[in-house]
């Protein structure tokens, strides 16, 4: 058993269910568990992703900021709607990320699944910059990536990684169901709840 491995994984779901309540801890978690992967990634020449980890980390950091912000009463953080045009402007992204990245890892590096591999990474940071904006988006991001890193996971002998993003899947449906239900009873608050010190502290998204 790839110890490194199996403590990456644990660390990782404890960051994504914290994520799921809103937490602010998650993002101290998530710091580690990039750390610890970045290494899994590195042995397993899986470059993009062991890439994707160093840039998660900093976008934690931001996230870390960034949520500190809006937290609500009980210390979760507010969700906020995600509009149509910065949508389809962060996938026209992720697919000029994509190519790019693919196309390097295919001709400077022996990365095992270039163009597969730097797909994933590209829209996984789009997901992870919906989640630090706080879009209950994210989670049909993490829904979609994390199914296939399923598949290239067991091709890649990564056995734990592959169960534990299976378990992603399923967190990441939870994860959608609880931040929807969030956003709507933001949502529902009445004026007068929104005059209130801590509700004066939610800002509208880009």
């Amino acid at each position: 058993m790839d110890w490194t491995e199996l403590v990456g994984a644990i660390l990782s779901l404890w960051g994504v269910w914290l994520t799921m309540q809103r937490k602010l801890s998650s993002c101290v978690i998530g710091l580690v568990s990039v750390v610890v992967y970045g290494w899994v990634f590195i042995q397993a020449r899986l470059y993009s992703d062991a890439l994707l980890q160093g840039v998660f980390g900093v976008m934690i950091v931001y996230t870390w900021i960034h949520w500190a912000r809006h937290l609500d009463d009980s210390q979760r953080v507010r969700v906020a709607p995600l509009g149509l045009k910065p949508a389809v402007l962060h996938l026209a992204l992720g697919a000029v990320g994509a190519a790019v990245l693919g196309y390097l890892m295919h001709r400077y590096t022996d990365a095992a699944l270039p163009w597969l591999d730097s797909a994933l990474t590209s829209y996984s940071l789009v997901g992870q910059w919906w989640d630090a904006k706080r879009h209950a988006a994210t989670w049909w991001m993490w829904i979609a990536v994390d199914t296939i890193y399923v598949g290239e996971y067991i091709y890649k002998a990564l056995d734990i990684t592959a169960v534990l993003y299976a378990v992603f899947v399923l967190m990441s449906v939870q994860g959608l169901r609880r931040w929807n239900q969030a956003a709507a009873k933001e949502a529902s608050t009445t004026p007068e709840q929104d005059s209130t010190p801590a509700a004066a502290t939610k800002l509208s998204t880009h």
